[in-house]
């Protein structure tokens, strides 16, 4: 009986120990770029809900170059990417070839943006408590060989991190992986991509235990790769028949068994993570996938908002086998007021989106779609690329000009703060403990009350 008693307790040491383990986790990280469940959400976050640039900043650190990827971040460091212009002009042809390769409409439209500079790809590590940057690492100097959308960046996708890798991806100029003190482990060449209008790179690596997982989507021969964290080797690679994504997938586990969703244009499809194979399959989104899936391990959410294309699609994970067109594994579906380019905030029953690319927020219950309110006016903001992210009851949406709205949580719409600073803003808030840390074009700022 005794023996029986001791390991009772020490069960009870060991559920205790691991929530207390997990607590910290998510207190102390963001490890990817929509945080630790890649939804939007810091469970044990306090951040400030209101600032400016003279109130409640505690550190604000000029980063060189241009970036729009989200930080991550793991224990006291923060990781993110730049390209930096160097003052090395590439050759004539060269700059006309790649020029050449832009569509007329996006010239005529004013949608591309090139360069007739060679470019610095580097990887940052900063201190989270004071802003200090620890180290740089040039990955990479090369010309590009396609331009930009004049909104995005060479440097747009965010890393990922485990707490021992860290894993930054250039797309076409590379795939690298780093130890936290900036030693590099192994890197990556898949190729270059060739992106529809030329409008640049976006989807994110994301890391799932021993694996790591590239969406490969463009107007080549696209794939899903699962690398080994630890080599870079090869573990399974999947021809797709989609063009270009600019979506990050999603891992979940569903009755066991953890899956690679991904959002996609002609077929949105979950993957086995172990094999590759099929798991399921629906009618794709349509053209301009940016936003990310979102799921909360029963349903996932799917969603697109570019031009007339609209859509929201609420997948059963767990009814979710074969071609699920028109079966009940589709939960529900709406073509009304849906995100195109921030992906949607999933946080406590709730599912929160912005219109297009519009400060106009919408509310709906996860489980049913019914609409707690729709398009709401964030009076004030302009046009957010920025994700939604919660954290204490409180929604953050940052537009693109540098004004933050702190919304509450529920059902009934009510903007409890308005915040500006003086920078510009695509990058997704990331909120860990009283840190809520902005990424704007020129600075990255840590904001905390610092009671």
């Amino acid at each position: 009986m005794r023996f029986k008693v001791l390991i009772s307790r020490g069960l009870l040491l060991l559920i205790f120990f691991g929530c207390q383990i997990e607590s910290k986790c998510q207190s102390d990280n963001w490890p990817n770029w929509r945080g630790i469940n890649a939804d939007g959400v810091s469970l044990t976050g306090t951040p400030p809900t209101e600032w400016s640039e003279e109130k409640n900043i505690k550190w604000k650190t000029p980063i060189p170059g241009k970036g729009v990827g989200t930080p991550v971040s793991w224990g006291d460091q923060i990781f993110l990417t730049s390209a930096i212009e160097l003052d090395r002009k590439a050759a004539e042809e060269v700059i006309k070839e790649m020029k050449k390769k832009t569509p007329g409409m996006a010239k005529i439209m004013g949608y591309s943006e090139t360069t007739e500079q060679f470019l610095q790809f580097v990887v940052h590590s900063i201190n989270r408590n004071n802003g200090e940057i620890l180290w740089t690492k040039v990955v990479r100097e090369q010309y590009p060989h396609e331009g930009i959308n004049v909104n995005g960046s060479w440097a747009s996708a965010s890393c990922t991190t485990d707490g021992e890798h860290v894993i930054a991806s250039f797309g076409s100029y590379g795939i690298y992986c780093f130890d936290l003190q900036g030693n590099l482990i192994w890197e990556k060449d898949l190729g270059d991509m060739s992106i529809d209008m030329t409008f640049g790179e976006g989807t994110s690596p994301v890391l799932y235990q021993d694996k790591l997982i590239i969406l490969w989507d463009h107007e080549g021969q696209s794939k899903l790769y699962v690398l080994d964290k630890r080599t870079g080797l090869t573990q399974w690679v999947k021809d797709r028949e989609e063009g270009t994504t600019w979506s990050t997938p999603l891992v979940k586990k569903v009755d066991g068994h953890a899956q690679i969703i991904v959002a996609g244009y002609s077929k949105s499809v979950g993957y086995d993570l172990n094999s590759g194979d099929l798991v399921w399959e629906l009618k794709g989104l349509g053209q301009g996938i940016i936003a990310s899936p979102v799921s909360n391990g029963q349903k996932c959410f799917l969603m697109t908002g570019y031009g007339k294309v609209k859509m929201l699609q609420a997948v059963n994970l767990q009814n979710a086998h074969g071609d699920i067109e028109n079966t009940d594994a589709v939960a529900w579906t709406t073509s009304s007021s849906t995100s195109y380019v921030p992906s949607p905030l999933l946080a406590n029953g709730k599912l929160y989106y912005l219109k297009g690319s519009r400060a106009q927020l919408s509310c709906v219950d996860a489980p049913t779609g019914s609409v707690h309110y729709e398009a709401e006016n964030l009076e004030g903001l302009k046009g957010a690329y920025a994700s939604p992210v919660y954290a204490n009851g409180n929604i953050y949406i940052l537009d693109r000009k540098g004004s933050c709205a702190v919304v509450d949580e529920g059902a009934s719409f009510k903007v409890i703060a308005k915040n500006k600073l003086d920078d510009n803003f695509d990058a997704s808030p990331v909120i860990i403990g009283k840190d809520l840390f902005l990424r704007g074009f020129n600075n990255l700022y840590c904001i905390n009350d610092k009671e």
